[in-house]
């Protein structure tokens, strides 16, 4: 049995439909290939980094992409026979494609390679209109009350 039924948990839960998707890929990503390996860090309190091991690899060869929610990071192997017989290969030197599923409103801040590893740096950034704000309670003056039914005579009259 490989499907779940999130049903339940959105009964009580608002705007959490993208949960299932979530869910979905990640089952998927147990069959994806492990190469090339790499670490996710947490390096500050809305900070991440996702260091990926692409020896072998120039900056010409990589691709680092975000788009919709997806980090997408693949490289492809350019041609660097250069007239040299490769007697042993050790060093995988494949095309790849990784995918990472962000959360919203992380963005990339920026990529690196150094010493054959690919950095991302990852930060989340919420809008102020998304945090947390205090909502004053009115006492009940009737002022808004006025307001609606002065602007519902103006929807008449204008209609008239």
């Amino acid at each position: 049995m490989t499907t779940f039924d999130f049903a339940p948990l959105f009964r009580s839960a608002i705007g959490f439909d993208r949960l299932a998707r979530l869910v979905d890929s990640a089952q998927s990503a147990g069959d994806q290939q492990a190469y090339p390996p790499y670490n996710i860090e947490k390096i500050g309190e809305e900070r991440y980094r996702l260091t990926m091991a692409v020896a072998g690899f120039g900056p010409d060869d990589l691709d680092v992409t975000a788009k919709d929610n997806t980090l997408i990071v693949s490289g492809r192997v350019g041609s660097e026979n250069n007239g040299v017989e490769l007697l042993y290969r050790g060093i995988a030197g494949r095309a790849f494609e990784r995918r990472f599923v962000l959360a919203d409103h992380i963005v990339v801040e920026d990529a690196s390679l150094q010493n054959g590893l690919l950095h991302v740096g990852l930060r989340r950034v919420v809008p102020e209109n998304l945090k947390p704000r205090r909502i004053a309670i009115g006492g009940g003056t009737g002022a808004t009350l006025q307001q609606v039914n002065a602007d519902s005579h103006q929807a008449a009259a204008i209609a008239a």
